[in-house]
């Protein structure tokens, strides 16, 4: 069956948020799954919204989604796509509709002038790996990603040393 990569819209949030917590699961990080639906409406569909969805559609049902937004580089003075979630249920795989979305999204990061199209991946996530290197994507192993978040975070923006 073919894919339809189509936009996602305010009545996709439904779907969207049960394959977010379906990634989160496969992850081993469900727990971590804070969002609402309502804060989906804000972030994707929102006035000041900062990020943008794709539904991957077969045979009319969403089976997969990604979701991205723009990045910016000083040092090449042109801002990037990056993709924070792509997700392919796990009775679709196989089917090559993961590699159909990244080169989707790497055309519009093309198209729009991006000259970087960058995503993480989990360093025990072997076959999404083994994946992303047969398509030509190689690890950034010289940069360590940080992230400051929860009680550390609102404790360092309250603190005035």
């Amino acid at each position: 069956m073919s894919l339809t990569l189509r936009p996602a819209t305010r009545e996709d949030i439904p779907r969207l948020l049960a394959l977010i917590r379906e990634l989160a699961i496969y992850e081993r990080a469900e727990h971590e799954v804070l969002a609402s639906e309502t804060d989906l409406q804000a972030s994707l569909f929102g006035g000041d919204h900062t990020a943008q969805a794709l539904c991957c559609d077969v045979a009319g049902e969403t089976i997969g989604y990604a979701v991205y937004f723009y990045s910016y580089s000083t040092w090449l003075g042109k801002r990037g796509l990056y993709l924070e979630d792509l997700y392919i249920t796990p009775s679709q795989r196989g089917h090559g509709y993961g590699k159909q979305v990244l080169r989707h999204l790497a055309q519009l990061a093309v198209e729009q002038g991006c000259p970087r199209f960058e995503w993480s991946v989990l360093d025990w996530n072997q076959p999404a790996i083994d994946f992303y290197q047969s398509l030509g994507a190689a690890p950034q192993s010289e940069w360590v990603r940080y992230r400051m978040s929860g009680d550390a975070l609102q404790q360092f923006a309250r603190s005035s040393d």
